[in-house]
């Protein structure tokens, strides 16, 4: 039994697929089960919003407030031997409707910022793992320098491969990420301020 499969949760093994390695196949099926857990940890309150908000963004719901719309309309008109219980301009249902769409716009709110939050958990996943990336990668480019001065093989002088070499801070990315933009707001079009910036049409 490989190192891998070591790893792996009781019970669980891969599907046989040539097309992906194994590490692959256990990232989908850890992500998979990751997912499930979430699901399965929601309180009540966040499982009654989903579902209301699931059910509110099917067509059902709309063939629904149609049916419904068309029953009241139509049984306080008169004309079904039906006495109107809330004739023209339909103010009870005015009201009814107006309650049940701030309900729902709540059940909508509350499901979005469950959402939000396991997006921003994702989103700090994919930062740590691309910083721990770009940081492995750093490392990388020092060590083949290191072993071609061992060797005696000869550098190459790339100012870019160089900068590769430098670590990246992300505070320092963002600070040039916020002084491009505010760059770029002054001018009016994207084209003058690369007008501005000769070296930028260079690198494009």
């Amino acid at each position: 039994m490989s190192k891998i499969e070591d790893q792996d949760p009781p019970g669980e093994r891969h599907t046989d697929n040539p097309i992906l390695c194994e590490v692959i196949e256990r990232n989908i099926h850890t992500i998979d089960r990751l997912r499930i857990e979430a699901a399965q940890a929601r309180k009540t309150p966040d499982r009654v919003s989903d579902a209301i908000t699931d059910f509110s963004g099917r067509l059902l719901f709309v063939y629904v407030h149609i049916v419904w719309f068309g029953a009241w309309i139509a049984l306080n008109t008169g004309k079904l031997g039906v006495r109107p219980f809330d004739p023209y301009p339909y103010g009870l249902l005015t009201m009814v409707v107006s309650l049940e769409a701030i309900f729902l716009s709540t059940f909508v709110l509350i499901s979005q910022n469950r959402l939000s939050e396991e997006a921003d958990r994702r989103a700090e996943l994919s930062l740590q793992i691309g910083l721990l990336t770009e940081h492995e990668v750093t490392r990388i480019l020092r060590m083949l320098d290191a072993v071609q001065d061992k060797l005696g093989i000869e550098n190459d002088e790339d100012i870019e491969l160089a900068q590769l070499e430098l670590a990246t801070k992300p505070e320092d990315v963002l600070a040039e990420i916020d002084s491009v933009h505010k760059s770029v707001q002054r001018h009016t079009t994207w084209k003058e301020w690369l007008a501005s910036h000769p070296g930028m049409k260079k690198s494009h």
